[in-house]
């Protein structure tokens, strides 16, 4: 089985601008091809999908596409998006409310955010064939909006050391054990830390190979606007930050937040075996596949991994940098 995973996707602002006259896939670019070749699809959605509501004070950005745009999702064929993030609040519970039952209408699941505290923690379960799959979303930004037993809002939970024996780092564990226990694949998808700096926090490393331990297959992280290192935990990948798959955002000449990949996980028997990264760009609303600055992103990729002990090999052939994963 192949699974797809993209970083952050957000298609308000300028992005729901060019929507307006563009196609649904757009802002695909010319990564669709290598979408298709998966069997299931994840991604963290980066803002909400809503015709209501008001920007809420206090917060510099604020990011919104119309209903309509859930089109955008389906032509990806994108299965499962992450709502547990610093964004999926930005025009209050309204704007959540409204955008639960677009994707529910679309077919698409959906994570880490909602009406309830109950509801934010679900994890969201998809069959591919004979197999189940799991998503389990969870966010330490935005502290704040930390769901309550009746108030909307995220999964939240703090990721840095000082919180190691906060209670819901517990019933996170917890979580995915229990969850572990009815699937046969099982993904956390965490919004976690600032939005800068390749190097991994500790607080990231200690709670991704807890994650592992508990019965996570992957952990899948984004929130920094630049990807970082992979590490092998376990014969199971700690993806530290997928980066910016789609935005609008200015790009940083040094920490280059236009770039990112398609990571593409590749399982024989329930185990993942193999991470292929195809890298790619932002360019002009669009991710595209990365063409003649490929290898020089998976080289800089390829330095993140080794610090983390991770080897990584680049084919020119297929474009593709492939890190084993094995048990």
């Amino acid at each position: 089985m192949r699974m797809v995973l993209l970083g952050d996707v957000m298609l308000g602002r300028l992005v729901n601008q060019r929507l307006k006259t563009a196609a649904p896939g757009f802002p695909w670019g010319d990564t669709l091809p290598v979408l298709d070749q998966a069997d299931i699809r994840f991604a963290n959605l980066e803002c909400v999908l809503a015709d209501s509501g008001t920007p809420q004070p206090g917060k510099v950005f604020h990011f919104r596409s119309d209903t309509r745009n859930v089109a955008v999702l389906t032509a990806a064929g994108i299965n499962a998006v992450s709502l547990a993030n610093n964004h999926v609040l930005d025009y209050g519970a309204e704007a959540l409310s409204e955008t639960l039952p677009v994707l529910d209408s679309n077919g698409i699941l959906h994570a880490g955010a909602g009406p309830d505290q109950d509801y934010a923690r679900r994890p969201a379960v998809r069959r591919v064939g004979q197999t189940a799959v799991g998503f389990i979303a969870f966010t330490d930004n935005q502290p704040d909006w930390e769901a309550g037993p009746q108030r909307p809002g995220v999964h939240y939970v703090p990721a840095d050391d000082s919180a190691r024996h906060d209670p819901r780092v517990r019933d996170l564990l917890a979580l995915v054990s229990r969850t572990k226990a009815r699937v046969d694949l099982l993904v956390v998808s965490a919004h976690w830390g600032g939005n800068w700096g390749a190097e991994v926090p500790p607080g990231h490393r200690r709670l991704g190979k807890a994650l592992v331990d508990a019965g996570s297959d992957l952990v899948f992280g984004h929130s920094a606007h630049i990807f970082r290192g992979v590490e092998i935990h376990r014969g199971r990948p700690i993806i530290y930050s997928a980066g910016d798959f789609i935005d609008d955002y200015a790009v940083d000449a040094e920490e280059r937040n236009d770039q990112s990949f398609i990571f593409c996980v590749e399982f024989s028997g329930g185990v993942p075996v193999r991470l292929r990264l195809h890298p790619t760009v932002i360019t002009g609303f669009q991710a595209r596949l990365a063409g003649k600055s490929a290898q020089r992103i998976a080289t800089r990729m390829q330095g993140l991994c080794a610090r983390l002990g991770t080897q990584s090999e680049w084919s020119a052939d297929t474009g593709v940098l492939e890190i084993p994963v094995g048990s």
